[in-house]
C-alpha cells in the first residue's frame, strides 16, 4: 500500500536545490494601510460674511436694489467649498481602496511566490522517502540538522515570511495571517526523541515503515545501526546495509506489544488504539485513515498529510540501499572471510613493462592497479586503524610477486614510528626501508632523491633515449612508499619541494611514488597532488579529505571498526566515480615467495643505509700507504656512495675539534697507528709537552712521520704566559714547515679560544665531531644546521661531509719512565733554595750520599773546606745576593742548581736572558746551569716527591658498543 504525498514529491522535485536556494529571500513585504479620510475642514464664515457687507456698501453707495442681490453669494460660495471637500474625501477613498486591493492582490501573489519557494526549501532540507527516491544524489549527504529530525508528515508550520502594513484593514489582516503560516511543508519532530505511530496495524505499520526508511536514506552505514528484532513484518529490514555495521545512533522499529530497547538512540514504535504508549518517546502520531493523522508533540496537535509505504515497496528501496553501501561502502550481504593475496596472485595481468597488480577485489573481479598507466604516483589515504598499512604491503609484495629486481626495486620509509615494513626487509627488491629522519637523515633523503634524480637523466640519455620506457635503456622503476607522509613533512617541510620535483619529472625516469597518509587537504600541496592521478580512499574521518581525493563525500561514509577495516574507493584519473574495493591481505607466505623467487645479482640502492655507528680499519678496507692514511668512512649521498677517507701527508695538518667522548683522541690514535713513519706523540704534561716541542724545533721530523697531539688547548693553558708563547711559536713553525717536510701534524681540542684560534688557521684539514650543545658546536666553527646531538662517537663532518672514524687498534697504555735524581759530582756545586721540606729532603739525600752541605755563608767564611770532598754550598737568594762574587765565581765555573721555586729569581741569579726549560712546581725540580751553559731542568731526590703522572693522550675508546 503506498499513500504519495503528491505535494510534498511535486514541491521536492520541481526544482532542483540551487532554484530554491535562489529564491531564499525573507524580507518582509509591506502592505498600505487602511484609508484615513483627512479631518474636515471648518464652514467659511468669513467667505460667506464678506460678500454681504460689499453688497450693503455698494447699496448704500449707488442706491441700486440690484446690489442687494450680491449678497447672496456669501453663503453660496461657503456652501459650494464645502460640498467640494466632502467630493474630493470620496473620491480620495476610492482611489486607495483601488490601490489597497491591486497591492494586497501582488502582495498576495508573491505570498504565494515565497510560500513555494520556501516549501521547495523546506523539502529539500528536510525530504521524506519520496523525496529521496526523486533525488539520488541526496542519499547519505550529510546536511546540516537533516541526521537530528525526523519528518512526521505534511502539515502547516510557521513561516518565515512576514508582512507588514494594512493597519485597519481587516482583508490585510488576513493577508498577513495567512503569510504567517506554511502549509503542505515537512513537519519534523527531534529524531532522538522518538515516535509512536498509533493506529490500524495495516496503516500504522506502513507508516511506520516509510518513517524508519527516511532516517536510513538520510544517514548512511556507520552513522546509523539498527538494533532490535528483524522478525515478523520487519523481516525487509534485514536487506539494510545499517544492519551489518555499527554506527553513532542505534534505530530500533518497535512492534504493537514490544517494549523499546535499551541500547536504541531513536525508537519508532507502532502501538494500536488504547494501547498504553512506550515511555519517553516525546512525539505521537494518530492515523486515523490512509494519508491523514495527527501529530502531537511538545504540547501541541497539528493534523499532517503521511507518508506510507508498502511491505513490497520498502523490500524494493531496501535492496536499493543494500546495492548502494556494496557500491560505494564496500558492504555486501553475506560477504565471508578476508581477501587473501595468494587466492587472487593468479588473476593478475601479466603485461610486461607496466606495473600492474592485484590488491584486492569488488563484487565482479579483482581489482588491479597499474602504477605506469594510471599512475606514476599514486596517494593512500585512511585514518589509523583502516587497515592502510596492509594495503601498501599488499601493493609492494603484489609486484615483488610478479616482478623481478630488474624491473622494479622499493625504497620504503614508515614515519609513523612503528614497523610496518619490517616483514618486507629480506625481499631482494626491497633496497632500504627507512624508520626515520632526523636532522641529518632529511639532508641524506634530501641529496640522495636529487642523486638518483640525476643519476637516472645521465644513464637514459646515455643510451640515447628520452623516457625509461625506450627498449635501450635498461634500469628497474623505482617505487618509493611513504607511509605516514603527512608526519614526514611535519618534520621535514623542505622534502615536500623535492617530492614535488619528484612527481614532476617521475614518469620519463621511472620513479613511482605511493604516498601514504591520514590526511590530503592540506597536508598534501596541489602542485604534488595533481601528479597524483591514483587515488586510493579508505575510511577517512574528514568530508574535504574525502573531497580532495575521489571528488565525493563517500570515504568519509565508509564504517569503522574491524567492519570498515579494508574498505576502499579507488580512482583513476579516468573514472567517473570511485570503485569500491576489499583490500586483500598478505601474510608471511606472500614475503617467502617473493623473497625466494629471485637469484639474480642484488639490485642497485639508490639510498645507501646510514653510516655505522663503529667501524674498525679492517672494515674500511684501506691500507696505509707512503702517501696517505685511512682515517673514516665519508658518507656522499649526493653521490650515492660511501667511500674511505684518506688523510694525505701533503695535507699538512688536521685538527679534530670535538667534545668529551666524541672519539678525538680515538682520532688521534688512527693516525699514529698507520703513521708511514715515526708516530711523535707530544704528551699533555707540560714539562713533557715542553721537552717534546723543543726536541720538534731542534730536529723537524722526517718525512712519513705523524705528529699528534692531543687536547692541545689544554696543553697550551697549562704553561704561564712567556712558555705558552714560546710553544705556540714552535708549533706555527711545525705547521709551516710539515707541508714541505713531508710529515703530518694532528691535533685535538675542545675549543678555540686564545692562542688555539691562531694555530687553527694554519691547520688544511678540520674535523668537527660531536659537541653536547649546539653553542660549541656553532664556537667550533660547525654549520648549525648539522649539529647532531647525542652522536656516536667517531661521528663528525670532515670538511663539510659527514664521516665515521675507524676505532684505533688496541695498544698497550704508554707508561713514563720513572725520573731519574741529580745529585752533585763536580767538587764544588751552589745550590739556591727556599727553606722548604723538599729542599730540606734534597740536602738530607745529598748529604748522605757523602756530600758536605755549606752555608753561603759559612762557606764565604771558611773556603778551605772544600779539600775533603764534595761540597754543597746551599742558601736562599737573598744568601746568594749578598755574595755576588761567590755566585759568580759558582754559576761560571761550577754547577749552579735553583729550585724551581726560586724562578722568580732565576734570571737574576743566573743572568739568562731566554726562557728556561719549564717546571711544573711543587713536583721537585730544579734548573742546573753547569759552567755557564744554558739552565737545564734536573729532578731533585727523592725522585718519588710527585712523580711524572701517566699521559692523558690517545686514550682508546671502548671497541665495543
Amino acid at each position: 500500500m503506498r499513500f504519495p504525498p503528491a505535494p510534498a514529491v511535486a514541491r521536492s522535485t520541481s526544482s532542483g536545490p540551487l532554484a530554491a536556494l535562489s529564491d531564499d529571500s525573507v524580507d518582509p513585504l509591506s502592505l498600505p494601510a487602511a484609508f484615513s479620510p483627512p479631518a474636515r475642514p471648518p464652514f467659511p464664515l468669513v467667505a460667506a460674511i464678506v460678500p454681504v457687507v460689499g453688497a450693503v456698501g455698494l447699496w448704500l453707495v449707488t442706491g441700486s436694489i440690484l446690489s442687494l442681490w450680491l449678497a447672496a453669494l456669501g453663503p453660496l460660495i461657503a456652501a459650494a467649498t464645502v460640498a467640494d471637500a466632502a467630493r474630493t474625501t470620496r473620491r480620495d477613498r476610492r482611489r486607495h481602496e483601488a490601490d489597497s486591493a491591486r497591492a494586497r492582490v501582488d502582495v498576495a501573489r508573491a505570498v504565494d511566490v515565497k510560500h513555494e519557494a520556501e516549501r521547495r526549501r523546506a523539502w529539500a532540507r528536510h525530504p521524506d522517502v519520496a523525496g529521496y527516491v526523486a533525488r539520488d544524489d541526496e542519499v547519505w549527504r550529510r546536511a546540516p540538522e537533516r541526521a537530528d529530525v525526523l519528518v512526521a508528515g505534511e502539515g502547516e508550520v510557521a513561516s518565515a515570511l512576514r508582512v507588514t502594513g494594512g493597519e485597519g484593514d481587516a482583508d490585510a489582516a488576513a493577508l498577513r495571517a495567512r503569510a504567517n503560516r506554511l502549509s503542505g511543508a515537512p513537519v519534523v519532530v527531534p529524531a532522538r526523541g522518538g515516535i509512536a505511530v498509533v493506529g490500524a496495524p495495516v496503516v500504522a505499520a506502513a507508516v511506520q515503515r516509510a518513517l524508519a526508511l527516511q532516517l536510513c536514506h538520510a544517514l548512511a552505514p556507520g552513522e546509523l545501526a539498527l538494533t532490535g528484532s528483524f522478525d515478523g513484518d520487519r523481516e525487509w529490514m534485514r536487506m539494510l546495509p545499517h544492519r551489518s555495521t555499527p554506527g553513532t545512533r542505534r534505530l530500533a522499529v518497535v512492534a504493537a506489544g514490544e517494549s523499546v530497547p535499551h541500547e536504541a538512540d531513536i525508537a519508532i514504535a507502532h502501538r494500536v488504539p488504547g494501547e498504553p504508549l512506550p515511555p519517553g518517546l516525546s512525539a505521537v502520531l494518530h492515523v486515523s485513515a490512509p494519508g491523514a493523522a495527527r501529530l502531537e508533540h511538545a504540547g501541541e496537535a497539528a493534523d499532517v498529510r503521511v507518508e506510507a509505504l508498502a511491505r513490497d515497496q520498502a523490500e524494493v528501496l531496501a535492496e536499493s540501499l543494500a546495492r548502494r553501501g556494496e557500491r560505494t561502502l564496500g558492504i555486501a550481504a553475506g560477504e565471508g572471510g578476508p581477501l587473501r593475496l595468494a587466492e587472487l596472485i593468479d588473476q593478475g595481468p601479466e603485461e610486461v613493462g607496466t606495473l600492474a597488480a592485484v590488491i584486492g577485489a569488488d563484487a565482479a573481479s579483482p581489482v588491479v592497479l597499474d602504477l605506469v598507466d594510471d599512475g606514476p604516483h599514486a596517494v593512500v589515504a585512511g585514518v589509523t586503524g583502516s587497515g592502510k598499512s596492509e594495503l601498501l604491503l599488499t601493493w609492494v609484495l603484489a609486484l615483488c610477486r610478479t616482478r623481478t629486481p630488474r624491473e622494479v626495486v622499493f625504497l620504503l620509509a614508515d614515519f609513523k614510528g612503528g614497523t610496518a615494513f619490517d616483514p618486507l626487509r629480506e625481499v631482494p627488491h626491497v633496497t632500504g626501508v627507512i624508520t626515520d629522519l632526523d636532522g641529518s637523515g632529511a639532508r641524506r633523503a634530501i641529496e640522495s632523491l636529487r642523486a638518483e634524480i640525476r643519476w637516472r637523466e645521465a644513464a637514459i640519455a646515455g643510451a640515447g633515449a628520452r623516457d625509461i620506457r625506450d627498449p635501450r635503456v635498461d634500469l628497474p622503476r623505482l617505487v618509493v612508499v611513504v607511509d605516514e607522509f603527512a608526519a614526514l613533512l611535519g618534520d621535514q617541510p623542505e622534502l615536500h619541494a623535492v617530492f614535488a620535483d619528484v612527481a614532476a619529472r617521475g614518469r620519463a625516469l621511472g620513479i613511482h611514488l605511493i604516498l601514504g597518509t591520514q590526511r590530503a587537504a592540506g597536508v598534501i600541496r596541489d602542485n604534488l597532488l595533481a601528479n597524483c592521478p591514483l587515488r586510493v580512499s579508505l575510511r577517512v574521518t574528514d568530508s574535504a579529505d574525502s573531497r580532495a581525493l575521489i571528488g565525493t563525500d563517500d570515504a568519509a561514509l565508509l564504517p569503522g571498526g574491524p567492519e570498515g577495516r579494508g574498505r576502499a574507493l579507488v580512482r583513476r584519473a579516468g573514472d567517473a566515480r570511485a570503485r569500491s574495493v576489499r583490500v586483500a591481505l598478505s601474510d608471511a607466505s606472500d614475503v617467502d615467495a617473493a623473497s625466494g623467487s629471485y637469484a639474480g645479482p642484488e639490485p642497485r640502492r639508490p639510498w645507501l643505509p646510514e653510516l655505522p655507528a663503529q667501524i674498525t680499519l679492517a672494515e674500511l678496507g684501506a691500507r696505509p700507504t707512503d702517501r696517505g692514511i685511512a682515517l673514516a668512512l665519508a658518507d656522499e649521498p649526493e653521490r650515492q656512495r660511501q667511500r674511505t677517507v684518506v688523510i694525505e701527508l701533503t695535507d699538512r695538518a688536521l685538527l679534530v675539534l670535538g667534545g668529551p667522548g666524541s672519539g678525538a683522541s680515538n682520532t688521534l690514535r688512527v693516525l699514529a697507528a698507520q703513521a708511514p713513519g715515526e708516530a711523535r706523540r707530544i704528551p699533555s704534561d707540560p714539562e713533557g709537552a715542553w721537552d717534546a716541542v723543543a726536541a720538534l724545533a731542534a730536529e723537524p721530523p722526517h718525512p712519513g712521520d705523524v705528529v699528534c697531539i692531543d687536547d692541545l688547548d689544554a696543553v697550551v693553558s697549562g704553561f704561564p704566559p712567556d712558555h705558552a708563547q714560546i710553544v705556540v711559536e714552535r708549533l706555527e713553525a711545525l705547521l709551516r714547515e710539515a707541508g714541505g717536510g713531508g710529515f703530518l701534524v694532528a691535533a685535538a681540542v675542545r675549543r678555540l679560544t686564545g692562542p688555539i684560534a691562531r694555530l687553527a688557521d694554519l691547520f688544511s684539514r678540520r674535523l668537527i665531531l660531536g659537541f653536547p650543545t649546539r653553542g660549541d658546536h656553532i664556537a667550533a666553527g660547525g654549520d648549525p644546521a648539522r649539529f647532531r646531538g647525542g652522536s656516536a662517537p667517531g661521528r663528525g663532518d670532515l670538511d663539510g661531509v659527514e664521516v665515521q672514524v675507524a676505532l684505533a687498534p688496541a695498544s698497550a697504555p704508554l707508561e713514563s719512565p720513572p725520573p731519574t735524581a741529580w745529585h752533585p759530582s763536580a767538587p764544588i756545586s751552589g745550590f739556591v733554595s727556599r727553606r722548604s721540606p723538599a729542599a730540606r729532603a734534597a740536602l738530607g739525600e745529598w748529604s748522605a750520599r757523602g756530600v758536605r752541605v755549606v752555608d753561603v755563608d759559612a762557606y764565604v767564611a771558611e773556603p778551605s773546606v772544600t779539600a775533603d770532598g764534595p761540597v754543597i754550598i746551599a742558601g736562599e737568594p737573598d744568601d746568594w745576593q749578598r755574595h755576588w762574587r761567590l755566585l759568580a765565581e759558582v754559576r761560571g765555573d761550577h754547577d749552579l742548581v735553583v729550585d724551581s721555586a726560586c724562578a722568580p729569581e732565576l734570571r737574576l741569579l743566573t743572568g739568562i736572558r731566554g726562557v728556561p726549560p719549564y717546571c711544573e712546581p711543587g713536583r721537585g725540580r730544579a734548573w742546573l746551569v753547569a759552567a755557564g751553559a744554558d739552565p737545564v731542568r734536573i729532578v731533585l731526590p727523592p725522585a718519588h716527591i710527585r712523580p711524572n703522572r701517566r699521559p692523558r693522550d690517545l686514550d682508546p675508546l671502548p671497541t665495543t658498543p
